[in-house]
Formats: C-alpha cells, structure tokens, sequence
C-alpha cells in the first residue's frame, strides 16, 4: 500500500512540477520567439495550443495517481475506474477550450470520450 501512495505522491508531484517548470522555463521562452508558426491567422493558437498540449500531460498523470490512491482501498469498481477516465477526459476537454478559445477541435474528442465514458459507468 505504502508503494502505491508513494507512486502517487510522485505523479502528483511530477505533475506539479511539469505544468510549473515547464511552464516557466520552457513555454514563456519558447513564446518570445518570434519565429513561432502562424496558424489559423497568428501565433495566438499555435502558442495556445502547445500550451493545453503542455499541460495535459499533467492531467494525464494526475488521473493515473488518481487511480493509483484508489488501488490502496482495493480493486477499485468498474464504475469508479470509468469515473476517473471520464472525468479526466472532461477536465482534458477545458483546456483547448480556454487556451485556444475552442479553435483545437479536441475539446470535442474530449468531452465526447468523457460523456460516454461517465454514461458507460453508471449504466448507459
């Protein structure tokens, strides 16, 4: 039990660290360029759209921890295991939303594999 708290804790943590780090040394960086690609009329969804993709990944771990703290009460339910990827793939759909202003069409993939999945765990 306590390697899985453990392994947790450092998803958790990696994840934390990712989204910050990255986002302070690399992102802001990467951002000043000024040779960044213009797509769909300017770098504001190129920029935007690497940033959601940045930090996904952190979603990514955090729904796997999540999983991970659930395993050390016993094999979690098939119902809750649905709920954690469903609700991951829901919260994965709000960042190209707000990053992009929903220009990245993913948000659509995202929410639709959430709303399914969410249906799915409780009897759909």
């Amino acid at each position: 039990m306590v390697a899985l708290y453990a392994a947790a804790a450092a998803l958790y943590l990696t994840g934390l660290a990712h989204s910050y780090l990255g986002e302070r040394y690399i992102l802001i960086r990467l951002f000043r360029r000024d040779n960044l690609p213009a797509l769909l009329g300017g770098t504001a969804f190129t920029t935007g759209t690497l940033r959601f993709v940045w930090h996904l990944t952190t979603i990514a771990w955090w729904g796997l921890a999540t999983l991970l703290v659930m395993a050390t009460h016993g094999a979690p339910t098939r119902a809750q295991v649905l709920d954690v990827i469903g609700i991951t793939c829901l919260v994965s759909a709000v960042f190209p939303i707000v990053f992009t202003r929903g220009r990245h069409l993913s948000w659509v993939v995202f929410l639709l594999a959430g709303a399914l999945t969410l249906i799915a765990a409780h009897g759909g």
